[in-house]
């Protein structure tokens, strides 16, 4: 699959684009066809959730919990990043 620029909003990726992104980032998928998603990194782990108006990321770590919800119309690129800086 061809996947949009990186710099294309979110809400303008298809479904299975948004999925072949967040395998790319080393997210696994809870169960076949769940919009929640996991990723661990070494210092923390995150739960991705692909929300109607929204994603939804909560990031696990020994000094507790943190959650954030981004827009659908935020780039994948800042998304990814946002992401990937942690807690």
């Amino acid at each position: 699959m061809s996947m949009p620029s990186e710099e294309t909003p979110l809400y303008s990726h298809p479904l299975p684009a948004l999925e072949e992104w967040l395998r790319g980032l080393g997210a696994r998928q809870e169960e076949p066809y769940s919009p929640r998603w996991d990723l661990r990194r070494e210092a923390w782990t995150a739960r991705i959730e692909l929300e109607v108006e929204e994603v939804k990321v909560s990031w696990r770590e020994p000094g507790g919990e943190s959650v954030r919800l981004f827009p659908y119309g935020l780039s994948r690129a800042d998304a990814e990043a946002a992401i990937l800086a942690g807690p």
